[in-house]
């Protein structure tokens, strides 16, 4: 029966995706109408762990703010939807709204319609478009409750609701009154709709999940009482542009022009994906903070660097790096993806917290940081980096040393906090593997208080549409899969095609991965609907950078 489960799992994936490419194509679809029900059908089959009790009567609560921090603010007064290219918005009068937890520009036409724009492929469409349609199906839920069908009236609990939600703010007996009469519409206790009310509340708008879930059901009573219907749209000039790497061309183009200029593209270069502080922080705040830290605690000095409210602390090390080599490219070509150069020749041995080798010195190689890719996003940015560079009549080909990976991703057997070494990657739905040679290995990391995991990593579609049937499923096969994301795969198929057909690099270039745990989907209260991680991250962030810059150093 689980193996079954299993399966029927799997298929309502590929049914998901297989249906947005469909309507993809077709350029627009109803989300609540015929074309939209497969969508809906195929997530309320998975019954995916990230949102909870979808498939049931009662509101899914720590879903629906795992979707809120990654879409705008306001899409569920939203009856229309458009996901446009870049288009020249930007250039408007209107004003981006990026989504706390994606960096994606988003633009509020007017009243009723939101246009998002989509620079990083088609991963960031079918993250969308899942999370669309767990809010369409949570609209649904609040609009089937609260509609009595003779008469198409509303019950008594809908219209508390809808008279306090008019208020701009309300005093603490209205706010109680009107959560009673909205636990009620949501199927869920007093205790639970106050704590998520807190949770969405901000100084603008206090009673912003009152409004949240007002809007959701207004547009749910609209639908089933006048037949007017929510619409997604896909811009021509997305349906044109998508999978011809326009903006990872252009991304990676400004980088190469850069080290051209500064006259660093024919030194050896080692290329790190990972997030904008670990390497410059690991390079030099243990010189930078000396005085605020004189004990030299290195972890004390992360936590308090990965603090919010440590801007002063973080423009030292900041101001450091920039006088010692480090050079910034801020993102412009619509990735996403900032960038951080490091010229090792002017890392002086008083500022950087590392022993350079002899050959490390002769050799005075570049460290090329990059920000997160999304998705299927990773191939288009190393595919497109690790082409030669044409300038001045002729191509310059790179001289890539290494390639270094590190991230957050799913655990199956472990914690938060865990590492996961992989030794090969598998596509998901797929018979695509790449199983590789990791420079990281266990053993690297021992000795730290952390557990560590050798295995294979499986690159699934989208972290949201895993349930625990698929995920056992990877755990106990022979496949030893030890977790899951979204780039590996994309990574390995970019490096392998430049390295083993292109030959625009090295064919033995070195490749490093390396995951720390975010969540673990098997685990109930474990998965990433159930917060982020805190400082628990920063003791693998480091100690992951730090196992990369030491290699790096003492090749």
């Amino acid at each position: 029966m689980e193996a079954t489960r299993a399966q029927e799992s799997t298929n309502a994936i590929e049914r998901m995706y297989i249906t947005m490419r469909h309507l993809l194509n077709r350029g627009f679809y109803k989300p609540m109408g015929v074309s939209g029900e497969t969508l809906r059908n195929a997530l309320l089959q998975l019954r995916p762990e990230i949102y909870g009790s979808i498939a049931e009567d009662k509101a899914e609560l720590d879903g629906l703010i795992y979707v809120l921090e990654r879409l705008p603010e306001g899409i569920e007064q939203c009856r229309f939807i458009n996901l446009t290219s870049d288009e020249g918005y930007g250039k408007s009068h209107f004003k981006a709204i990026i989504p706390p937890k994606r960096r994606r520009n988003c633009y509020r036409i007017d009243e009723e319609q939101m246009n998002i724009e989509i620079t990083r492929g088609r991963s960031d469409i079918y993250d969308i478009l899942t999370h669309l349609t767990f809010l369409f199906i949570e609209s649904d839920k609040i609009g089937k409750r609260v509609l009595i069908e003779e008469g198409n009236k509303t019950i008594r609990d809908w219209k508390k609701l809808e008279a306090a939600a008019q208020k701009p703010r309300l005093t603490q007996a209205e706010r109680e009154v009107a959560q009673i009469h909205t636990a009620s519409i949501l199927n869920r206790s007093f205790d639970e709709v106050s704590e998520i009310y807190d949770k969405l509340a901000t100084k603008k708008e206090p009673e912003r999940f009152l409004k949240i879930i007002y809007w959701l059901g207004h547009l749910a009573i609209e639908e089933n009482t006048t037949g007017e219907k929510r619409t997604i749209t896909f811009s021509a000039m997305l349906r044109e542009r998508l999978g011809h790497h326009v903006h990872g061309e252009r991304w990676a183009n400004t980088i190469k022009a850069t080290l051209f200029k500064k006259k660093l593209l024919n030194r050896p270069i080692h290329i790190i994906s990972s997030n904008m502080h670990s390497v410059v922080n690991s390079l030099f705040a243990r010189s930078a903070l000396e005085k605020e830290f004189p004990k030299n605690n290195s972890l004390e000095i992360y936590e308090a660097l990965s603090s919010a409210s440590n801007t002063e602390l973080r423009g030292k090390v900041l101001g450091m790096a920039r006088k010692n080599g480090m050079v910034e490219i801020d993102d412009l070509s619509g990735t996403n993806i900032d960038v951080q150069i490091f010229d090792t020749a002017k890392l002086t041995g008083d500022v950087c917290c590392y022993e350079l080798s002899e050959v490390i010195k002769r050799q005075k190689p570049v460290i090329l940081v990059m920000d997160y890719a999304f998705g299927e996003q990773a191939f288009e940015s190393i595919d497109e980096l690790l082409k030669p560079f044409k300038a001045n009549g002729g191509q310059h080909f790179m001289d890539v040393e290494s390639i270094s990976i590190m991230g957050k991703a799913g655990i199956l057997d472990g914690d938060k906090g865990d590492l996961m070494i992989p030794s090969a990657h598998m596509f998901e739905g797929t018979a695509d593997n790449y199983p590789f040679r990791n420079e990281l290995c266990k053993a690297d990391f021992e000795g730290y208080g952390l557990n560590v995991y050798e295995g294979t990593m499986v690159t699934v579609l989208g972290t949201s549409l895993q349930n625990k049937d698929v995920l056992t499923f990877f755990q106990q096969s022979t496949w030893n899969v030890i977790g899951l994301e979204m780039e590996g795969v994309h990574y390995q198929k970019a490096v392998q095609s430049a390295s083993k057909i292109r030959k625009s690099i090295k064919e033995n270039v070195k490749v490093r991965y390396a995951y720390y745990a975010s969540d673990n989907p098997l685990k109930t209260g474990h998965t990433l609907a159930s917060g982020g991680l805190g400082t628990t991250g920063v003791k693998p962030t480091y100690l992951i950078t730090d196992r990369i810059l030491k290699q790096i150093f003492n090749s």
